[in-house]
């Protein structure tokens, strides 16, 4: 009987994790879900980053399950330290390491106290991490794309996954989309804090109506938010500046030429 490549993957994958904490509870309770999660094996645990690093010159890992708040070496540093890091869940008591996470391209973060729930979705994400790689996928934005929300919803709104949640996104609330690594932070009019989702950027471009313009490899601007154009920059309000891309120049000076008034 034939086999689909994915489950014959799910089907072989065993998955190693190094889990580090320097607090023996949490670091316990984390051992402990791990071995709740059949495609997950626990090949070590260590007390620091340091420790780890250590583990490392020795082992290969698939995983790096990491405390982000620990003595002499924070997970943070630790992790941008590695010429090749393996995936990385962190784990963390301070929602403001998100972002910063996402920037050294985490698969995911778990904000403690976190339970078994919260633990399976990230160990899920891992699995279908690695299962892109083995399959020559690699997380394409076409498979990423879908993250969005189906065709039949109204042309204003999508709908993006933002950490445990499904929300809704009206299109003309966007001020400006950011790129981090595989992430994006949708900058909204309607609130302070910007909607961050795993999601490639030519993915939702695609979705974007035509006042929405890709300015630069990390940057898609509302156009009717622009109050100004000053050099090779945009200006949206008094503390917001995006800058313009040498590849973005041609087409977005064709844009300004069409609305441009005056010699």
């Amino acid at each position: 009987m034939a086999h689909s490549l994915e489950s014959t993957i799910f089907a072989v994958m065993s998955i190693r994790c190094l889990a580090v904490d320097d607090e023996p509870l949490a670091l316990r309770q984390l051992a402990g879900y791990i071995s709740k999660v059949p495609f997950l094996e626990l090949v070590a645990q260590c007390h620091s980053a340091i420790e780890a690093r250590e583990y490392l010159n020795r082992e290969q890992v698939d995983v790096l399950f990491c405390d982000i708040n620990m003595p002499d070496l924070s997970g943070m540093d630790f992790v941008k330290s590695l010429a090749v890091p393996p995936l990385i869940v962190f784990t963390t008591a301070y929602a403001e390491y998100a972002v910063e996470g996402f920037r050294v391209n985490a698969v995911d973060y778990l904000l403690k106290p976190f339970g078994l729930q919260d633990f399976m979705r990230a160990a899920n994400r891992v699995r279908e991490r690695l299962t892109a790689r083995l399959s020559g996928d690699g997380g394409t934005e076409d498979a990423r794309s879908k993250t969005l929300t189906s065709p039949d919803a109204p042309n204003d709104v999508l709908y993006v996954k933002t950490d445990y949640r499904v929300v809704r996104v009206s299109v003309s609330d966007i001020r400006y989309v950011e790129a981090m690594s595989e992430y994006l932070k949708l900058h909204l009019n309607s609130q302070p804090k910007p909607v961050i989702t795993l999601l490639a950027m030519k993915a939702l471009e695609q979705r974007l109506p035509a006042n929405f313009m890709r300015i630069h490899r990390s940057y898609i601007v509302n156009l009717d938010c622009i109050i100004e154009v000053n050099k090779n920059r945009v200006i949206l309000d008094a503390d917001t500046y995006l800058p313009i891309g040498d590849s973005y120049k041609e087409q977005f000076n064709n844009y300004l030429s069409q609305k441009f008034l005056g010699k």
